[in-house]
């Protein structure tokens, strides 16, 4: 049972629409869109240079505002060694559902995909939670069951996130860089360093693939009109 999205003050959209954070959120909504004029995105990759950035955050509100567009949005929590997507959202981890188990699961005959797909109380909007941590992530990622799934779940949804560990440290991310049409990086304010911000560059480079756009976020109100920027 998910709870009351006022109650949660990760959801800015729905707790303060009007805010300067909720504007830059519709703001990089927009740029997305602009970006997709000569090539549809149907995936869209969010993650960070190291835990503590506020990607997750980044993901729900960003998911919201499509949502709120009447698209219909999956979010999906790829992290799945800390994944909080469900918490955010009010819903329970279940150690028998998640991503981990449908990843895992996928290959059987009589699989209902949609009991590992979670409805939030906001309309046109869903969750796979991250589920049970396995022993081995980057095999679970990088198998022939994830590709099948994330092409099936593309042409179930108008738009799927992926809420993605941290690139510093991991491998996780890079390995779903393949399936993602748009990939963002969310950065600290006074935080990260312009070298992490570059490692993050490269590593995905050596991953063929590219960034998007990067999301500044924790910027100090009182000195900016926006919370983050795209």
């Amino acid at each position: 049972m998910s709870t009351d999205l006022k109650n949660n003050n990760d959801l800015f959209l729905t707790n303060d629409p009007k805010s300067s954070f909720s504007e830059s959120i519709k703001s990089i909504k927009t740029n997305l869109d602009f970006s997709s004029v000569n090539k549809e995105i149907k995936t869209i990759l969010i993650t960070s240079p190291e835990p503590g950035d506020g990607k997750s955050f980044v993901v729900a509100n960003l998911a919201l505002a499509y949502a709120m567009d009447n698209k219909r949005v999956l979010v999906i929590d790829c992290d799945l060694r800390r994944g909080r997507q469900h918490k955010i959202w009010g819903l329970t981890n279940f150690s028998t559902k998640g991503y981990s188990n449908l990843i895992l699961n996928y290959n059987k005959k009589d699989l209902d995909i949609k009991k590992y797909i979670e409805p939030t109380r906001r309309k046109n909007l869903f969750l796979i939670p991250n589920g049970p941590t396995p022993p081995n992530p980057i095999e679970l990622l990088s198998s022939s069951n994830n590709e099948k799934l994330l092409k099936d779940l593309s042409k179930m949804y108008d738009l799927l996130i992926l809420d993605c560990p941290p690139v510093l440290g991991l491998s996780d991310t890079l390995i779903l860089t393949k399936y993602s049409d748009a990939n963002i990086v969310t950065i600290s304010s006074k935080k990260t360093k312009l070298e992490a911000l570059k490692e993050v560059k490269k590593n995905i480079e050596k991953a063929n693939s590219s960034i998007t756009g990067v999301i500044i976020n924790k910027v100090n109100k009182k000195k900016s009109s926006y919370y983050g920027y795209y």
